[in-house]
């Protein structure tokens, strides 16, 4: 950030009075501008013993299968935002059971909210950020061609849970592979 996006003024970088990390200050204005993680949420679609997933359409990581996500908008909830991005991605329509999974990604600056919800209806198909959307009975999944770690774990806790017929909340850091 080179300019205030309040007044225009040059910015520093700088730890401000009080805080114990640097951040953009504008000593014109006053203004500190705070660079926040962004929040992708999402939900893991089931119908009977079947995941839904979505080939990818766009980058990063086109042409590689994920669960339907994407980033939270200014003035809905993290549920809205998933139930969103399940109709945008795979025109999906879903009953939330509940949150399934919160990972952190500190190198990239991410929390990740998944929701797992059961599809309605059978009446789904790629959305525009979707080459394909299909079902998937677990041992079809294509592990080898996941998108992102943090859809993998999802699904590994997932399947797992369902294994032992009870679904609990999974919190976790995804690491940056060296």
């Amino acid at each position: 950030m080179k300019f205030c996006s309040h007044c225009g003024h040059t910015v520093v970088f700088e730890v401000p009075t009080g805080d114990d990390r640097p951040r953009h200050l504008c000593h014109s204005c006053g203004a500190i501008h705070y660079v926040n993680p962004r929040v992708i949420v999402g939900t893991l679609p089931y119908l009977g013993d079947q995941v839904l997933l979505c080939k990818r359409a766009i980058e990063p990581r086109y042409g590689l299968w994920t669960l339907p996500a994407g980033f939270m908008e200014n003035g809905e909830s993290s549920e809205q935002g998933a139930l969103r991005e399940s109709w945008e991605e795979a025109r999906a329509n879903l009953r939330v059971d509940d949150l399934f999974s919160v990972y952190d990604i500190p190198h990239i600056n991410q929390v990740y909210l998944i929701y797992r919800g059961e599809l309605t209806d059978t009446e789904f198909g790629p959305g525009p950020e979707s080459l394909e959307v299909e079902l998937f009975d677990e041992k079809d999944i294509p592990w080898q061609e996941m998108a992102f770690p943090v859809m993998t774990e999802t699904l590994k806790h997932y399947f797992n849970d369902r294994a032992q017929g009870q679904f609990s909340l999974h919190r976790g850091v995804i690491k940056r592979k060296l």
